[in-house]
């Protein structure tokens, strides 16, 4: 079984529609998808029926942005399987109006540097709830600025330290809130990959409330997978993996389904939710058994 558990689209920072998404799947023989868009749940009705109709499981979630108050940096927990979705719809609302701000004064800045119509930058993130870095680069393609969103322009734009910084950077809930709102909604709380930003002190503090850690992924090295699978073990939490896939959008070449769980991880993962509940039942039925022999 191949399964990429976490893919972009259109509704947030990816180059591809839902449709397109499931049938690049199809194509490439992955049996399991989840699309992962930033805050936003909306493809997940609609990306379950066209799964259907293509033969591939799309399993609901989303993508949830955090800032950790303590190092400052921002992560993502990855929400799965949530039973109640609409108990997300707030934080998703509270989260897009942060990163709307921050994009708003991203494109002004870039308005005002390369002197484009603020239109056309907005037009490159039609579809998608907001603006992001990826956007604002396809603008500056487009008007032959750049010949690739991520090079040398990229780094001097939104680059750590970089003097000619356009970065704005959006301030999200604390990510012990994000995993306990998750957990309210009835889902399953995966830290996304924290070798991206080198967020491995935040997820140390966070393993106590995680279902689990997402492993394959493009920026992790064979070092990164080895010290993950180490904590995932020694935790008993899901492994999990995706290639974090938005297209053209993409960081660096890679098609869905070239970063995938093993079967054994695949398998614990789809299956995890329910034997969690049959554990809980049995429990239930242990105690009410003791309190009937007590009585």
């Amino acid at each position: 079984m191949k399964g990429d558990l976490h893919c972009h689209t259109k509704l947030s920072d990816g180059s591809v529609g839902l449709e397109e998404l499931v049938m690049l799947a199809a194509k490439r023989g992955v049996d399991v998808i989840s699309i992962m868009d930033i805050d936003s749940l909306a493809g997940t009705v609609r990306g379950k029926m066209i799964g259907k109709k293509m033969g591939v499981e799309v399993v609901p979630g989303v993508d949830l942005s955090a800032t950790d108050p303590e190092t400052g940096k921002e992560i993502h927990i990855l929400c799965y399987q949530p039973d109640f979705p609409d108990r997300l719809e707030g934080l998703c609302h509270e989260n897009q109006t942060a990163r709307k701000s921050a994009g708003q004064r991203m494109m002004f800045k870039t308005v005002a540097k390369f002197g484009l119509p603020s239109d056309f930058i907005a037009k490159r993130s039609n579809g998608s709830a907001n603006l992001f870095p990826s956007h604002i680069m396809h603008a500056l393609m487009d008007a032959g600025h750049t010949d690739r969103i991520y090079g040398e322009l990229y780094g001097e734009l939104f680059g750590e330290g970089s003097p000619s910084s356009i970065l704005t950077k959006a301030v999200f809930k604390a990510p012990e809130d994000v995993i306990g709102a998750i957990h309210d909604a009835g889902g399953l709380a995966i830290y996304a990959n924290p070798a991206v930003n080198d967020s491995f002190e935040t997820l140390e503090r966070l393993l106590p409330m995680l279902d689990g850690i997402e492993v394959e992924h493009p920026s992790c090295s064979e070092t990164d997978k080895a010290r993950l699978l180490k904590i995932a073990k020694e935790n008993k939490l899901l492994v999990t993996g995706g290639t974090d896939f938005r297209g053209m959008y993409n960081v660096q070449p890679i098609q869905i389904g070239d970063c995938s769980p093993t079967d054994k991880q695949l398998d614990e993962f789809l299956n995890y939710k329910a034997r969690k509940k049959r554990q809980q039942k049995r429990a239930e039925n242990k105690a009410a058994a003791l309190l009937t022999t007590a009585n």
